[in-house]
């Protein structure tokens, strides 16, 4: 038989029940300590710390300190995006609800991920700006046109520092609720970072939720439109 392969050892270390409730916790895009992270998966603090050593150890996680704490984050976009992808894997094969609950439909229309915009908020919002020509989607590879640099400079996006950064300006990220894609990577960071300034959305505390408020939901609509 072959040595194990990194798939495996990657699959291995997010199919532990308690890893990846820590994991999920973290697609919220926020640094949680392992006293934070051990609520999160319903284990003591010693449980989750061994944990959390396989977690950073296999590239998955990544650990800072401040004073007397650690803090933990899941290591770059590419985790968060494998993580979004196994969700929904897991929604479309797993065991379904009779009736979801009003957090379950506030998590479809709009949660984030990681850094960026999701469900079907998110997904309307890249069938919007493929449809007018700001992005051109090639199967898997998403790029900006000549329009689409204008319509974000014009919002108020930095395309300059994005182009600057390793991580890619655009990115296909599939959605686990709605199974089509969002947008992901720099300018899908940059743009919930903007929805944020103009106050057009809200986090909801503790969760991954993300609320439009009145004002911002009819100025989303228009961007969509125009």
């Amino acid at each position: 038989m072959k040595a194990g392969t990194d798939l495996a050892q990657i699959a291995s270390l997010v199919g532990d029940p308690a890893r990846a409730n820590m994991l999920a916790a973290l697609m919220g895009g926020a640094a949680l300590t392992a006293s934070e992270l051990a609520l999160e998966a319903g284990v003591t603090l010693p449980t989750a710390s061994a944990h959390l050593s396989k977690l950073t150890g296999g590239g998955l996680l990544r650990m800072a300190r401040q004073g007397r704490h650690r803090y933990y984050a899941l290591a770059d976009h590419q985790v968060a995006g494998m993580l979004e992808s196994i969700m929904g894997v897991a929604a479309t094969l797993g065991p379904k609800k009779v009736l979801p609950g009003p957090r379950d439909n506030a998590m479809r229309e709009a949660r984030i991920c990681y850094d960026h915009l999701a469900g079907e908020m998110g997904v309307a919002m890249f069938d919007a700006f493929a449809a007018r020509g700001l992005l051109a989607v090639n199967g898997s590879e998403i790029a900006l046109t000549e329009s689409g640099c204008g319509f974000f400079e014009d919002f108020g996006l930095d395309l300059a520092a994005m182009r600057g950064k390793r991580r890619p300006i655009c990115r296909a990220c599939l959605d686990w609720s709605v199974r089509r894609s969002h947008l992901a990577g720099s300018l899908g960071a940059a743009l919930l970072d903007r929805f944020v300034a103009l106050n057009w959305v809200r986090r909801e505390k503790d969760s991954r939720i993300i609320r439009f408020t009145p004002p911002g939901r009819r100025s989303f609509a228009l961007m969509l439109r125009d």
